[in-house]
Parts: structure tokens; sequence; C-alpha cells
């Protein structure tokens, strides 16, 4: 605030795993008119139940969301966009523990800490700081999904569609409402005149000498 006296700085300290806690943190993004008042949510959590939470919120609100993560074992983590209706939400496909039906909390030994490397978090935190930027001010290109993997010094990306067979009601009722807005009159036309546009500035660009003054053209 020091450096930049126009940034508003608002704290919460709350468990949203909670049913109070759930509906505190969902006030917390509501506007008066209760959509979202905030452009993008940002995931650093550490466990299933705090991601699912964000998920529902997210739903719920229409709102745009990035999750991040570190594996265990502290050499791997990733990133992932997700957009209600559009990409596919945290239930659409599920971690292998979740879809194998097993509780995360077997997992964990007790006394016993998952690995932590601070150069990981620092990684994937950059990289997750990096997609919003690119996110928010609309420049370069964003990923569904981002991993690292660190000792294969390898960033593998993917693309997430939603599931028509998600566990989440709310996710499957955007999935419909995107698809109907995609296939409507107005999106078509909309999509055929950007389509357009863009040949005819590929083909003007085309048609004009790189170099002018250059005696061939």
């Amino acid at each position: 605030q020091e450096i930049n006296p126009d940034v508003e700085v608002e704290s919460y300290t709350m468990n949203i795993t909670t049913l109070q806690g759930f509906d505190s943190f969902k006030s917390s993004l509501q506007a008066p008119d209760g959509s979202s008042r905030v452009d993008l949510v940002l995931s650093c959590v550490d466990n299933y139940e705090a991601r699912i939470t964000i998920n529902q919120v997210c739903l719920e609100l229409g709102q745009v969301w990035m999750e991040s993560g570190v594996s265990e074992d502290a050499v791997s983590g990733h990133i992932q966009l997700l957009v209600p209706g559009t990409t596919a939400c945290f239930q659409c496909v599920p971690p292998l523990v979740v879809a194998s039906g097993l509780d995360e909390r077997t997992l964990k030994r007790e006394g016993v800490c998952a690995a932590s490397l601070p150069t990981t978090m620092g990684i994937v935190a950059g990289l997750l700081v990096q997609a919003a930027l690119k996110h928010m001010l609309g420049f370069g290109g964003v990923s569904m999904y981002l991993g690292y993997n660190s000792l294969k010094d390898f960033f593998p990306t993917m693309d997430i569609r939603p599931s028509a067979a998600c566990v989440n009601p709310l996710c499957r009722e955007l999935q419909r409402r995107e698809e109907e807005r995609r296939n409507s009159p107005e999106a078509r036309a909309a999509a055929e005149a950007a389509a357009a546009a863009a040949a005819a500035a590929a083909a003007a660009a085309a048609a004009t000498p790189l170099h002018e003054e250059n005696e061939w053209g």
C-alpha cells in the first residue's frame, strides 16, 4: 500500500470448507446485485475440499478462476484456467485419488509432512501470476492447463474440455447454456463476421509490399 496507495487490501480469515465459511467466502466475492465483483479468483489452497468449495462458489457466480498446486513430493506442480460452462470445472476431471473413491486424508501419515521446496512453489506461483496478468490484460495466450515437472524440465499443456458426465449438476447446466449461446444465430453471425474480417485483413497485408522502398517490392 505504501508503494501504490491506490491499492485497497481486504483481508478475510475463514475456513471456507464449513457451511458458514462457504457463505462468507461467497459473500466476499459478491456485488450488491448478486453477481461477482472480482475479475479473477486465484486458488492457492492445499487440499481437495477447499478446491471443491472454490469450484462451487465460482460456478454459482459464473466466476472465472485459476487453480494451482504443487505435488506432495514437491518436484512438480500445475496451474489451470477454469471458465464456468466453457472449460472443465474442477469436478469434470477429478484427481486419480478422488476418482478411485479414496479419502485423501487417509493418504497422509500421522506426524509426517508433505515435502516442500520453495523453488518449486515459487516457480508455480510465478506461472500463476503471469497467467493472471495475461488473462486480465489481454495479451498472449493462457493455457487451460500448464504443468511443471522439475525433474525433467518439462512444461506440458493440455486443453481440458468440460465433461457432459460431470458430477456437478450446475456445471452441466452451464455447459448447456454455453452450447445454446454458441449455436445462436447472433453468435454464428458474429463468428462469421470475425472470420471474414480476419481473412480480409490477411489478404490486405499480403498484397502490401513488405518494404515499399525495396526495388523488388
